[in-house]
């Protein structure tokens, strides 16, 4: 029997700091709720606006997997392990964090708001050597597909990380429909609606509303109206 759970836009947890306005999807900061902890190996879904000019100071993290992905606007990265880049709408960045690494974000520009997703995924494996990646996606491939931004695997379409996980960018047309099997048994999907609505197996999904479904070999996609989705296929269990 397919298991799910809905969590809608305004279920979410909310911190809005000023220069940074921030939605969580798991427990975050000074957000604790017992029931959103994680979903599988997924740890933390941040939908975040950084105000023009600001950013996060220089922070440390540790056996981690920290997928970026820019909605609006750009953002500017340097690190401890001497990576310094910008990230721009259509691009994906990965740190495998591992043993340990520090960085730093802000948004470079004076007049222009930079909207992301901040992921984060337990590893596979502990203390990894630290890593970065990115990559500029060819947006063309999200329209009416799956599009792979994400993989385990160094050769595949996307960038990789230490984890059994897939990452897939869509843009539907209204009406359009699709399914999506796992790639790996034991595995469950997570779907996030960035603009517009969808339908996943049956249940609607409005902006900024998720789904989360385990024990299902594959989903059903259908768009109700032109939108624009992340598809997250996720361990369950370590």
């Amino acid at each position: 029997m397919k298991k799910s759970v809905l969590h809608t836009a305004d279920s979410r947890g909310h911190a809005n700091h000023g220069w940074l306005n921030a939605y969580h999807s798991f427990s975050f900061a000074s957000w604790y709720n017992p029931d959103r902890v994680q979903f599988g190996m997924l740890r933390v879904l941040n939908d975040d606006t950084v105000a023009a000019g600001m950013g996060f100071g220089t922070h440390p993290h540790d056996n981690m997997e920290i997928i970026t992905i820019p909605l609006e606007g750009d953002l500017a990265h340097k690190d401890s392990m001497g990576n310094a880049a910008t990230i721009k709408t259509g691009d994906v960045q990965v740190m495998s964090a591992g043993t340990g690494i520090q960085h730093s974000e802000f948004n470079p520009n004076a007049d222009q708001q930079t909207k992301l997703f901040q992921i984060w995924l337990f590893p596979k494996y502990r203390n990894v050597e630290p890593r970065y990646q990115q990559i500029t996606l060819d947006v063309t491939e999200q329209k009416n597909n799956f599009a792979q931004i994400l993989s385990p695997n160094p050769d595949d379409a996307g960038v990789w990380i230490h984890q059994d996980a897939w990452f897939y960018l869509s843009d539907f047309d209204a009406d359009f429909s699709k399914k999506l099997a796992l790639q790996k048994e034991g595995n469950g999907f997570y779907i996030m609606t960035i603009e517009g609505e969808i339908e996943v197996n049956g249940e609607q999904l409005s902006k900024r509303d998720a789904l989360g479904i385990w024990d299902t070999p594959e989903i059903d996609i259908k768009a109700t109206t032109a939108a624009k989705f992340l598809v997250m296929e996720i361990p369950m269990e370590q």
